[in-house]
C-alpha cells in the first residue's frame, strides 16, 4: 500500500501513517455509525427492506475500518481516529435522523383544563386522536392521545403550547399503525360530541 501511494500520489510513508490511514479510518467510521444509527430506526418501524441494505453497507465500512487498524496495529492514531469517527458519527446520525423524521410517534396530553379548542384545532389539521377522562392527583384529567408523523410533531407541539402552555405530555415511537387508522386521516367530529355529552 505504501508502495501505492508512493507511486501515484507521492505521498511518504510517514503522510500515510499518520495523515492519510487516520483520515480514512476517520470518515469510514463516521460512515458506519452514521449508517447504524439511520438503520436502528429503520429496524424499529419494521422497515424490511432498507434496514437491512444498510446494515450491508454498514458491517462493510466496519470491516474496512477495523482492518486498517489490525494492518497499523502501532499506529496510535489510527485509534484515535476510530474513536472521534465513532463520536463524530453518532452525532451525524442523530442530526440526520432528526433531519428524516421517520416514522410514528404517539402524543399523550395530560391536562386539567377543557380540551374543545385543542380538539378543533386537531380536527382543522387532521390528526387522529382519542379522548380519556381520568383522575390524577390533583383531580381530574383529560387525556388525548395522538398518532401523528414524526414530520409533524413540531407542528403539532406548538398548537398544544398555544393552547396548553402548562400542560405535560409524553412522546412515544410507534413501530406501527393499523391499515385502517392509518387510511383514515382524521377522528369524527360527532365522537367528541359524544364524548363531552357523556362527561355532563
Amino acid at each position: 500500500m505504501e508502495e501505492f501511494f508512493y507511486t501515484n500520489f507521492g505521498i511518504s510513508a510517514n503522510t500515510l501513517n499518520y495523515v492519510v490511514l487516520p483520515l480514512l479510518i476517520f470518515f469510514a467510521r463516521i460512515g458506519d455509525v452514521t449508517l447504524s444509527t439511520i438503520r436502528i430506526i429503520f429496524v424499529m418501524n419494521g422497515n424490511r427492506v432498507i434496514a437491512p441494505i444498510l446494515g450491508f453497507f454498514e458491517a462493510l465500512i466496519w470491516l474496512l475500518a477495523i482492518g486498517q487498524i489490525f494492518n497499523n496495529i502501532d499506529n496510535g492514531w489510527s485509534y484515535i481516529a476510530y474513536a472521534a469517527g465513532f463520536a463524530t458519527g453518532t452525532f451525524v446520525g442523530i442530526t440526520l435522523e432528526e433531519k428524516l423524521a421517520y416514522g410514528q410517534v404517539v402524543l399523550r396530553l395530560f391536562t386539567p383544563k377543557e380540551v374543545n379548542e385543542l380538539i378543533l384545532f386537531l380536527e382543522e389539521h387532521n390528526y387522529r386522536y382519542s379522548i380519556l377522562d381520568a383522575e390524577g392527583r390533583k383531580g381530574k384529567v383529560n387525556i388525548v392521545f395522538m398518532v401523528v408523523n414524526r414530520d409533524s410533531l413540531k407542528h403539532l407541539i406548538t398548537g398544544i403550547d398555544e393552547f396548553h402552555p402548562k400542560a405535560f405530555f409524553t412522546i412515544e415511537s410507534v413501530r406501527k399503525v393499523s391499515d385502517e387508522i392509518h387510511a383514515e386521516r382524521k377522528t369524527s367530529l360527532p365522537l367528541f360530541r359524544f364524548l363531552q355529552t357523556k362527561r355532563r
